[in-house]
């Protein structure tokens, strides 16, 4: 698999999805700073994309991966990722719905589309407590491979 930075609000579900991918127990636990999991997945705090003056942090701690990824909650009604966020990076840049087991059709059509807006050249729709969707997610992330 390729390395991977998660970016995305509070309570976006960037941890549990580091879980699901590192075969972790599914459990809640706040990121209080930049995880690194097996060295492949960089978990981020969400309070680095909410808090503007924090996102440098992030362009930094991105220089290493390979493949951006932005979360939004398909059941969170805002979004931080500003328009356009994806063109800071000189990385491909995907995006991930989460929450997929609870949220509504239109919920999970609005968070893609505000990923879109943000640049994700391509998204995916998952929940990481059913693994709807994780299947397409972890084939994406491993045929990036080089």
């Amino acid at each position: 698999m390729k390395r991977v930075i998660f970016i995305g609000s509070v309570g976006s579900g960037k941890t549990t999805i580091s879980q699901v991918l590192s075969n972790q127990e599914l459990a809640y636990k706040k990121t209080q700073m930049v995880e690194i999991i097996d060295s492949k997945i960089i978990d981020t705090p969400g309070e680095y994309l909410d808090r503007v003056q924090m996102r440098g942090a992030l362009m930094i701690t991105s220089a290493d991966v390979d493949v951006i990824c932005l979360i939004q909650s398909a059941v969170d009604e805002k979004t931080m990722i500003p328009p356009g966020y994806a063109g800071s990076f000189a990385k491909p840049v995907i995006g991930i719905v989460t929450k997929k087991d609870i949220a509504e059709k239109e919920q999970i059509d609005l968070a893609i589309k505000k990923l879109e807006n943000a640049g994700a050249e391509r998204c995916f729709v998952v929940s990481s407590y059913s693994q709807e969707g994780m299947e397409e997610l972890i084939a994406y992330l491993e045929e990036t491979q080089n």
